[in-house]
């Protein structure tokens, strides 16, 4: 197997603290700011803020609806939140930094997707590549908006 590295990041016009709570809360905020045209289900499945939360996300992409698990980790809170897939083929880790001395935050967002070798694997890299830049984009215009309303 190989590794595709998807990465996005945005000045987000809000202190880290506060981006950082609606990432890590599974429950109120982070459904609101994952894009519905791609993820139609969010599911707290234990917990709902921060380590320990384990999730099920239903999404539907080139057609195709995907169920994944993701339990979340917090090896800097405050700072940098990790979903990784039960299974191992994909970890997710949002990493909030400050910016504008403290008044705005850098919100970057790398995954890290296992793809199978050889052909299937190459195609499954290239939709990858083509496909999530997008969707975090998304995300990250969508944690601007909403950040601002609350």
């Amino acid at each position: 197997m190989s590794t595709r590295h998807i990465k996005a990041s945005a000045v987000i016009s809000a202190p880290p603290s506060k981006v950082y709570q609606v990432l890590a809360d599974y429950r109120q905020h982070h459904p609101r700011i994952v894009p519905p045209k791609y993820f139609k289900k969010l599911e707290v499945l234990q917990g709902g803020a921060g380590a320990g939360t384990r999730t099920r996300l239903t999404a539907r992409i080139l057609g195709r609806t995907m169920i994944a698990e993701h339990v979340v980790s917090e090896p800097e809170p405050g700072r940098v939140l990790v979903e990784t897939d039960v299974t191992g083929t994909t970890v997710t880790t949002f990493t909030v930094e400050p910016s504008a001395a403290g008044a705005a935050s850098k919100l970057t967002i790398v995954t890290d997707f296992r793809v199978r070798d050889g052909l299937l694997g190459k195609i499954e890299g290239a939709i990858i590549a083509m496909i999530f830049p997008k969707i975090y984009q998304e995300e990250l215009t969508n944690i601007e908006r909403y950040v601002r309303s609350i």
